[in-house]
């Protein structure tokens, strides 16, 4: 099998993805597959992350490009000498709203993205993108999380350079949609596979159905 990473990222907290990458997760298994299924939370406690988070950790709350993309070399690399076959990722690859959020411009994520590119060759990439209106996402995070979770998201936005504009659910939506709309722009730009899907008519199940039917594609599922 030719080792894959899936990215698995969406436009907005409460569309999916964390249930999404689960599901994936658990159908790679099924064909036998050494799986690896990366937890949003992780990037706090795997090794290869480690700089990672001290460097956030230190005062700035935000990481240089480079040690993300020598982090994500790292974890290639221990994947591979550990047997791993398929890396299902929650909001990993390709850092994008970090870096927006950290006050890098276009041009620049433009630059790092490239160099993610050369970082994980010769693995192949899939990133799933997962859409919903922001306005109906974040409203159904807030349903999810409860009613702290507002003031904590639109802090942690409105205390970052890149995000500082976001005072409220209402602007948080709007930075979000310029955002969908980056992020898909430079991802063509790269030599990954791209799966767009639109979860706003679909549930879980369907979802996860979907994206396994564009994967067979992709990669080999056949069972071992």
């Amino acid at each position: 099998m030719t080792r894959h990473l899936i990215a698995v990222v969406g436009n907005s907290p409460g569309v999916g993805k964390s249930t999404l990458c689960r599901s994936l997760a658990a159908w790679l298994r099924d064909t036998g597959a050494a799986v690896d299924h990366f937890q949003e939370a992780d990037i706090l406690s795997r090794p290869a992350f480690r700089p990672v988070a001290e460097e956030f950790a230190n005062g700035n709350n935000s990481v240089r490009p480079e040690t993300l993309i020598e982090s994500t070399r790292a974890y290639l690399t221990e994947s591979r000498d550990a047997g791993i076959d398929v890396l299902v990722t929650d909001a990993l690859l390709p850092f994008i709203p970090s870096l927006v959020a950290w006050g890098h411009d276009e041009p620049s994520i433009t630059h790092v993205l490239h160099e993610l590119t050369t970082a994980v060759e010769p693995t192949q990439v899939t990133v799933v993108y997962v859409h919903d209106d922001p306005s109906t996402a974040l409203h159904r995070a807030l349903t999810r999380e409860g009613p702290d979770w507002e003031h904590w998201y639109l802090t942690r936005l409105a205390g970052s350079p890149g995000t500082r504009s976001v005072h409220d659910l209402a602007s948080a939506a709007a930075h979000l949609r310029y955002e969908a709309a980056l992020t898909l722009r430079l991802l063509a730009t790269t030599p990954w596979n791209v799966i767009t899907v639109d979860v706003a008519d679909l549930d879980a199940s369907r979802t996860a159905d979907h994206v396994r039917h564009q994967l067979t594609g992709l990669i080999d599922v056949t069972p071992h």
